[in-house]
């Protein structure tokens, strides 16, 4: 589907709450109060509240708590235990002992503190009032490193003080199954039943068969402030793709953790259990995850990505392009990424800038932010593939990409350019097609963003030519690029090498703790025995 800080010696007080506007400065004294009395007036007739964060899987980790309780603690905030970043999505603490929760700090609490901005009711639990958390260093009152929200607050704030706004979309393909948590374990997990069956991608006849769980998700998730651009049934049995309606990055993030958690209990409600696994059949298509991305200017709206408006958006976009973006002092420094005048000489030279259709239709920032993220999408793999099934998934053959590729409206690359004829310039934009629909959105979305900024602050140079120019050769087909990591292990490793683009812009204190995550994820794959081995060798070896 398409879419149309550090810490220091001291302890300063408690980290007062954005929440007018997500992103926004710390709120005056006075502003934050008048905000808490009217937040009152909304949960007069409340008792309890539920609130809850997001580890590093993506699963929300929360509690309910009692309204009183939840007003006391808006500014300063509560402990809550770390444990939920030191244990894996079965609540097994990692083999390895990891800095932010371990045994020798005796997985102590960390501040949690409710973001007012993502208040709603849930539809299907009465209305209870739900606030997600972001979580703070109980020390320093520093944003943890770990902590999603955090880490993708961190790069909107950086592209903030540019005076750009990152916008994104989501969408998400999820087969739907017969089942309960108790039928599926007396199944040991094989062979569950999908909810229908055949190949009917866009049907209009499928979702008829289980009419009121179709319309349900659309309808209370609008209720539930999830706005679902369009929703249809995918190629596959049981399968639908649901697009979420074009948002900035934080509100995105937001919107898809929570589509996420919305479609499960409403599918548990029926006996229906939907999954967001990357691969769930060896022989059928894959979940995808697909991210659409785009940057426009904060003040004037216009998208800086589209070539017909990035050059008329004012003074405010074009002095992160000029004066403030890295480049060298001089003749003689030498660098080993193509910057400032050198970079726009080798893009004169090449040739699919003038002969590629819609090439002419991406602006300067749009290809330095492609080149970024083409450029360390290796580093950022296991972010984009996160679990042992991602890269089932990412096989020849599936629509799915696995190579570092780019290309017009092409759905066989990695990133997809989307611009005019297919839609209007406002429209310009980029869609990210490695990712599962098994992606945490906050570090996914955050990843992407951070790796485009890097190549717009680099002036980098796209790696590859786009997929639809020909290498030249008699037969040999589209130019390809560096094969993706194709194990969890192989990204993890990526990601955690010294030097990393990773741990350039994300920062080294996630980059440790989120690799080390995924290796211990490895190592537990490393010694299971599957049915696969029992069925091949029980009988015969």
């Amino acid at each position: 589907m398409m879419h149309t800080s550090h810490s220091s010696n001291t302890q300063p007080p408690p980290p007062t709450i954005n929440t007018i506007t997500t992103n926004s400065p710390s709120l005056p004294a006075s502003i934050f109060q008048a905000a808490i009395e009217e937040l009152k007036a909304l949960l007069e007739n409340d008792v309890r509240i539920k609130v809850a964060g997001i580890d590093l899987d993506g699963i929300l980790r929360g509690k309910i708590m009692a309204k009183t309780k939840f007003l006391s603690v808006l500014e300063s905030g509560f402990g809550f235990c770390s444990v939920i970043f030191g244990w894996d999505m079965h609540d097994k603490t990692y083999a390895e002992e990891l800095s932010v929760s371990n045994a020798a700090n005796g997985y102590r609490d960390i501040i949690a503190i409710p973001d007012l901005s993502t208040f709603r009711r849930i539809p299907w639990e009465n209305d209870i009032p739900l606030f997600l958390l972001s979580f703070y260093d109980p020390k320093t009152r520093a944003p943890l490193a770990v902590c999603p929200r955090g880490v993708l607050k961190k790069v909107t704030d950086e592209l903030a003080s540019f005076g750009w706004e990152a916008m994104c979309g989501a969408e998400f393909e999820f087969y739907n199954f017969k089942e309960t948590p108790d039928t599926l374990a007396e199944k040991r997990h094989t062979n569950p039943q999908a909810l229908t069956s055949g190949m009917f991608g866009y049907s209009l006849l499928r979702p008829s068969l289980h009419q009121d769980y179709f319309y349900d998700i659309f309808d209370q998730c609008k209720n539930f402030d999830i706005n679902i651009e369009s929703f249809h049934t995918e190629t596959g049995p049981g399968v639908y793709e649901a697009a979420l309606t074009y948002d900035n990055a934080t509100k995105m993030a937001d919107m898809a953790n929570l589509f996420k958690l919305s479609v499960k209990q409403l599918g548990l409600q029926r006996g229906i259990m939907p999954t967001f696994m990357a691969k769930p059949y060896a022989d059928q298509p894959g979940c995808s995850g697909h991210l659409h991305f785009s940057i426009r200017d904060i003040n004037t709206k216009a998208n800086l990505f589209a070539a017909s408006t990035a050059s008329t958006s004012g003074p405010g976009s074009s002095i992160p392009l000029g004066q403030q973006l890295h480049s060298p002092t001089s003749d003689t420094e030498e660098s080993t990424e193509a910057t400032g005048a050198s970079l726009d000489a080798a893009l004169d030279r090449s040739d699919w800038e003038t002969s590629v259709e819609g090439v002419q239709e991406m602006s300067q920032m749009m290809k330095y932010f492609i080149a970024g993220l083409l450029t360390a999408l290796p580093s950022i793999m296991c972010i984009l593939a996160p679990n042992i099934n991602s890269y089932k998934r990412l096989v020849e053959n599936y629509w799915a990409p696995v190579t570092i590729s780019w290309g017009i409206e092409s759905r066989v690359s990695a990133i997809r350019v989307i611009g005019p004829p297919q839609c209007e310039p406002k429209g310009t934009r980029l869609e990210m097609r490695v990712g599962g629909a098994d992606i945490n959105p906050h570090l996914a979305i955050a990843a992407c963003l951070a790796t485009g900024l890097y190549g717009i602050k680099k002036r980098l140079a796209m790696p590859v030519g786009p997929t639809t120019v020909e290498t030249g050769g008699e037969g040999e087909g589209p130019i390809r690029g560096e094969r993706l990591p194709k194990s969890l292990k192989e990204s993890a490793m990526k990601m955690l090498e010294k030097g990393s683009i990773a741990r350039e812009v994300l920062g080294d204190e996630f980059v440790e703790h989120y690799g080390a995550t995924r290796m211990n994820e490895h190592r537990l794959w490393e010694t299971a025995v599957t049915t696969w081995e029992t069925k091949r060798y029980f009988e015969l070896v």
